[in-house]
């Protein structure tokens, strides 16, 4: 493994917080990128959420691998190093509130001046466009207006939110992508260019089979399925009990329903004509969920995953969070590692899930404390003598 990673050279300015801005950098990051986490004196906000009991975890999770400077840009010096820093970056990504870094001065137009190479890129709830632009946005209220509550959950109880933060989550992978595209175009063109993604445009493909639920019926379908599948389409597709928990079970075709029916000792099921097509198992589905879970519910998970795996059905044991972060699999494979971060103890963060061919999975450098790299990129990178940045630190620049 003796190659680089991919963005090995490329120089990243991340004013990114919270979770959708800094997950795309940490993509970056683990791919290779230079990246420099530019905060305001007071640190991000994801970083002030450490005063809350654990977390500090997801600041640890999304800022590994990082540069860390304090600056501020509400004075007219710290908008002048963010423009020298812009001189020499590829990329600068920001997820405030649209029109805030236009009104800091630095925004889009007056940075590309600067540095016409740069790939600018901003994501947001809902768009630097249109009635909703300037709606405030976080990941609860784009659930909400995207419709991802509205599927969440059963047809006979409230809408609930979706556990993971999913919008700002697929809102910086989108991100991610968009500056990648972006790089790729500069390689052929020499030119930079803004990107943008809007969180409630990111996960509307998402919806898919509820969606097509949803036109299929005309709209009378119930809009939540619980664990059943989203577009009502698969039979059998829920979770099923076990004597010591829960698992999921799905059946996509022909085989998987043969090798379920084996898995269940009942093959005798194999001549009934009402499950013999996955119309007629869908058409009757109260009764495979109910065949299913009545032979789940006397059997552990344990059990059930090796009599369901060893005839190749998809399935899988609900996992807590503790089995999730001490997973082998996850372990082994180095997306998985244990650190021992010098300001939060003994934490398990994530690498990438993109792996790169013939370069080594990069070493986990734990996120530093606000402003750790000040004197390196300041006065080393920039070139900013020691009384300058002395003088920085006395104005509350830095």
């Amino acid at each position: 493994m003796s190659r680089e990673l991919p963005l090995h050279g490329v120089t990243v300015i991340d004013l990114g917080q919270i979770y959708n801005g800094p997950y795309a950098t940490f993509l970056m990051a683990m791919a290779g990128a230079r990246v420099i986490k530019v905060e305001p004196p007071g640190g991000e906000n994801l970083r002030r959420r450490s005063v809350v009991g654990g977390a500090a975890l997801p600041f640890a999770m999304l800022n590994s691998n990082k540069r860390f400077v304090s600056l501020n840009l509400k004075e007219q010096r710290g908008r002048e190093i963010l423009r020298t820093m812009v001189r020499r970056s590829d990329a600068l990504l920001e997820n405030f509130a649209p029109g805030v870094m236009d009104r800091l001065g630095v925004g889009y137009d007056a940075l590309r001046e600067i540095n016409p190479r740069l790939i600018y890129a901003s994501g947001s709830g809902y768009g630097l466009s249109g009635p909703y632009r300037d709606l405030p946005a976080m990941d609860l209220t784009v659930q909400a207006a995207s419709g991802i509550m509205s599927v969440t959950g059963f047809p006979d109880r409230s809408p609930v939110r979706a556990g993971p933060a999913v919008c700002d989550f697929s809102g910086g992978v989108h991100l991610y992508g968009a500056v990648m595209t972006a790089l790729f175009e500069r390689e052929r063109t020499g030119l930079g260019r803004r990107v943008e993604v809007a969180m409630l445009e990111a996960v509307y493909a998402s919806l898919s089979s509820s969606l097509g639920l949803w036109y299929g019926s005309g709209g009378e379908a119930p809009a939540r399925t619980g664990n059943r599948h989203g577009g009502l389409a698969e039979s059998p597709y829920n979770v099923y009990p076990a004597a010591d928990g829960h698992i999921a079970i799905l059946c996509v075709g022909e085989t998987h329903w043969k090798s379920l029916l084996t898995a269940l000792d009942r093959e005798d099921l194999l001549q009934d004509e009402r499950f013999s097509t996955l119309a007629g198992r869908v058409a009757h589905m109260e009764t495979v969920d109910a065949l299913v879970g009545e032979f789940t519910a006397g059997l552990s998970k344990a059990e059930l995953m090796r009599r369901l795996q060893a005839q190749r059905v998809p399935c899988a044991a609900v996992r807590d969070l503790e089995e999730v972060t001490s997973d082998p699999h996850l372990h082994e494979r180095g997306f998985l590692e244990e650190v021992d971060h010098p300001q939060y103890g003994r934490v398990t963060l994530p690498r990438s899930p993109m792996r790169y061919e013939d370069s080594a999975l990069p070493a986990i450098e734990p996120s530093a404390e606000l402003g750790a790299h000040n004197e390196d990129i300041y006065g080393g990178w920039l070139g900013m003598p020691a009384a300058d940045l002395q003088a920085l630190r006395a104005d509350g620049v830095i």
